[in-house]
Parts: structure tokens; sequence; C-alpha cells
């Protein structure tokens, strides 16, 4: 998959993708209905957007992503997307009118042959461009456009607003339903106070900023190394959360990986929930802790050989 930031001065020959366009916060059911309607004998390609407009207009606002850009384009490669066009939402992108974005951005910029949105989509300054606006504007400007219809799941509309409920309730299966895919966090594992090592499980420490917060807790999990010597999949357990046997700390996730030893710093992981296994918990003493992890990677070890 070829990552372009930028819709001006690019090749000729990136121009003619038949493109998915939306925020994909998820990558989830709906947004997986979308894509493959864009998918035929042109190049598949993605119009998203980074930050997210949201995050842009109220940068104050609580975390509320469920994936960051790099774990988006890890599953959108995994789904057979060739281009990515992951534009910069700056003042420049968010000024412009509804004709401006679609003329100078999709048409002379990018060249699409097709576009597929979501039929609630909206786009250009003040979100005063529907979907039905650009099926007009494009037919003018050459190219085709396709209206998803929104998809439910049990009656109930697949959204990133109820899979943020799922996991903020502990209920990642739930989340998993909707999405199509285990939730996932992923990026690059960081120096941490090194604890477990001294308590005997040591953990890949990863940063939560910017995401959406599942509920506080140990969970079992499914890890991906992505880069470095030991790159493969393991099994683990692993604590999200502030830690509140050590202080007020910054939340985090800390995992621990099944029969694994090597260093991870500075590698990227895929660290994907599975089951809640318990909320966090202020214990009397190290001793009960460590008695409490060992009990809680059975537990995992137990669910997740059963997958």
């Amino acid at each position: 998959m070829q990552l372009y930031k930028t819709w001006q001065g690019l090749d000729p020959k990136v121009r003619g993708a038949s493109v998915a366009m939306g925020n994909f916060d998820g990558l989830h059911l709906g947004h997986g209905s979308v894509i493959d309607l864009a998918r035929g004998s042109a190049p598949l390609g993605i119009v998203t957007f980074e930050p997210h407009p949201r995050e842009y207009f109220a940068p104050d606002s609580p975390p509320f992503r469920l994936m960051n850009a790099e774990a988006r384009a890890n599953r959108l490669a995994k789904l057979g997307v060739q281009r990515l066009f992951q534009l910069p939402f700056d003042a420049t992108l968010a000024g412009l009118t509804p004709e401006e974005f679609v003329r100078d951005v999709l048409a002379d910029g990018l060249g699409i042959s097709h576009v597929v949105v979501g039929s609630d989509f909206c786009f250009g300054k003040g979100r005063k461009g529907k979907a039905a606006d650009l099926a007009a504007l494009g037919e003018t400007l050459g190219f085709r456009t396709t209206i998803a219809p929104l998809i439910a799941q049990a009656g109930r509309e697949i959204s990133s607003t109820a899979i943020r409920s799922a996991l903020t309730e502990g209920r990642p299966r739930d989340a998993a339903d909707m999405l199509g895919h285990w939730h996932r966090i992923e990026g690059a594992v960081l120096h941490g106070e090194k604890r477990g090592r001294e308590l005997g499980y040591p953990t890949a420490n990863m940063s939560l900023a910017g995401l959406h917060l599942p509920r506080f807790g140990v969970y079992a999990v499914l890890v991906d190394i992505l880069t470095g010597p030991q790159a493969g999949s393991y099994h683990g357990a692993a604590s999200l959360g502030v830690r509140p046997m050590f202080g007020v700390n910054t939340p985090n996730l800390e995992t621990f990986l099944f029969d694994f030893k090597g260093d991870l710093y500075d590698q990227h992981l895929s660290v994907a929930l599975v089951d809640f296994l318990r909320p966090e918990l202020k214990f009397d003493g190290l001793p009960a802790l460590i008695t409490q992890m060992a009990a809680d990677c059975d537990l995992a070890r137990e669910i997740l050989v059963a997958l």
C-alpha cells in the first residue's frame, strides 16, 4: 500500500483510483461495506484525514479515537487498499467550500474515477456539503459517486459511538462483533519504570494518548510484534489503566507476552483486547499483587487457547 499525505503535485500515475472516503475510525463493519463498494477494476484507494476533523475543531475535547493513524493504515493494508490518501486536516482544508473541495482536492488533485461515501457523509466548510451534493458535483467533474446505506446488526446501527460504549463497559467481544475484527491498540514500546520485570512479569509499555480509553483493568490479549527480529504473533495478558498500586499515573497499556524473552523497546506492537478479566485493584502488598497476576495469566491462557 502506498501512503500519500497530500493531494497536490502527485505523480499522474496515481490518478484514476476508485476511493472510499471518510474518517474510518475503528474501521468497523459499516466502513468495510463502504470500502467494498469502491472495489473494482480501478486501483482501490482511501481518502481520509489526519488529524481527525473533530480533533482539529475541538482540540481540548476528551480523547475519542478508536485507532491512531498507524493502526488505521495497518488495517487498511490488510483490507487490500492500494493507495491511502491521508490528507492533512488543517486551516486550508477546513476552509474549502464543498465545491472547492470536490474540484481542487478530489478532481484536480487526486484525479479519482469513483468515490464511495456513507449516506451521512458531510464535507466542506461548515459541513455544508452532503452526500447528494457530492454526487451532483462529481457528475460535472467527471467521476462517479456511490452512496452507501448505513448498516445495522441485530436491529442496532453499527457506529463508532456504539463501539466506544462497548469498550467503556469492558465488552471487547461486543466491540469486535461490530468491528469485524478485534479492537487493537498499536504503537511503539516505550521505556517504563520496569516494575513488571522486578515482579517477574516484564511488560511492554505503550501510550494511550489520543485514544478512547476502554474500561480500566486486566485483559486477555493477542499480540502481534510488527517490527524487529522477533516479529510474530503471541498470547498475553495486559493491564490497561493507571496502576493504582503505584500512585497517580497517566493511563497506559502494559502487556506481558507469554513464553517470550527479548527486548522490545522501540519496536511496534499491535495488541488486541479479547476478554476483560477484572477491574484494576489496589492490593495490600506486592505478594498479593503477584499472586493475582499469576491467576490473571492462567485465565488469559485458558481463554486464548480456546479461540
